[in-house]
């Protein structure tokens, strides 16, 4: 089991957290696509947050690259749980994907991220805008990536019966359901925290229900 365990400690480690004064960077290009959608320029950036366009390009690259990395610090507020792979427990696997799954939905929730995943949908298959891929890549693809040695180990523990793709999607499925869709198309009847709560541990129930070993 300690080989699912490197790999999780891994992606811990590859997912550099910026520094704080690129997170206040970051913090105003998610305002600009609240206010006014993806189409600010790097030195409207610069100027909301007194640095020079020379300082966010050595930092981030381009503007891609910014865009980047400011969907991958959103996607980062999704919290990862530590899952020791020794011994496993269904208790501990299901309460991981609890946490997991309260983490995800409190942040798709968030007005910051429905502003994003909107621009993200109007913007797919636009060849004039890039935003639609990385949202998807550092979105769902990021999320596919970090759950996949979960599953891995509930499936050696004997704890589920299916990994890989099919348990993604199937998690992925029951945990997002109608809730991310509604919010993107303007229904003001926002979960509240306990009702996410209850939302991530009914969605976690089904997919032991569908998914977990019967012996």
């Amino acid at each position: 089991m300690n080989e699912q365990v490197n790999i999780i400690k891994e992606q811990v480690i590859a997912e550099e957290t910026p520094s704080a004064r690129e997170q206040e960077v970051l913090s105003v290009v998610l305002d600009l696509m609240v206010e006014e959608g993806d189409g600010f320029s790097m030195a409207s950036v610069a100027r909301r947050a007194s640095c020079s366009k020379e300082t966010l390009y050595r930092w981030f690259g381009d503007r891609d690259g910014l865009l980047t990395a400011t969907v991958q610090w959103q996607a980062s507020k999704v919290r990862m749980p530590k899952l020791d792979g020794d011994n496993l427990t269904l208790e501990a696997f299901a309460e991981t994907l609890n946490e997991f799954a309260f983490s995800w939905l409190t942040v798709l929730t968030g007005d910051v991220s429905i502003a994003l995943n909107r621009l993200a949908v109007s913007h797919a298959g636009n060849n004039k805008s890039s935003l639609g891929r990385i949202v998807l890549e550092n979105g769902p693809f990021a999320m596919r990536s970090r759950l996949l040695p979960i599953f891995l180990m509930g499936h050696k523990a004997s704890i589920i019966t299916v990994q890989g793709d099919e348990a993604f999607r199937t998690f992925f499925g029951l945990v997002i359901a109608d809730v991310q869709i509604r919010a993107l198309l303007g229904d003001d009847k926002r979960l509240s925290k306990k009702q996410i709560e209850k939302f991530a541990q009914r969605a976690v129930e089904q997919f032991l229900t569908l998914c977990g070993s019967k012996q």
